[in-house]
């Protein structure tokens, strides 16, 4: 949270992964309704482009690290959760389970997008 998408320094930005506005809406980041949520944005990734940026994106799990981002404050009721454990089955899982939730956002510097540890980019004025 709190970081800007152009700061990020995104390799990609699969929104094709993303539930539908209507799935959205309808859950309302509501904890009683993650079950239901995850078996139906499950659903929503089983076909069409979903299905092929769902394929893409596990080949990249499949390739090495993947972190997934989200605005929630609740990751382990987010698409982010149900996404990790889909992956970590390597893009396929029952419905209602969802992955670990991790967090790293504060490791990343929100001025030049750079992961604190590993040192700013040329420039940050945060260095």
């Amino acid at each position: 949270r709190g970081l800007r998408k152009d700061a990020a320094h995104l390799d990609d930005w699969a929104k094709d992964v993303a539930p539908s506005t209507e799935l959205r809406t309808w859950y309302a980041h509501d904890p009683a309704k993650f079950a239901e949520f995850c078996r139906r944005y499950t659903a929503e990734l089983a076909t069409g482009a979903p299905r092929a940026a769902l394929d893409q994106l596990a080949a990249r799990a499949a390739a090495g690290p993947v972190t997934l981002l989200t605005a929630t404050r609740d990751a382990a009721h987010s698409e982010a959760a149900v996404l990790a454990g889909l992956l970590r089955r390597g893009g396929s899982a029952p419905a209602g389970e969802a992955g670990e939730p991790a967090c790293y956002a504060h490791l990343v510097c929100p001025e030049c997008g750079a992961v604190t540890s590993e040192g700013h980019r040329d420039g940050c004025g945060s260095a």
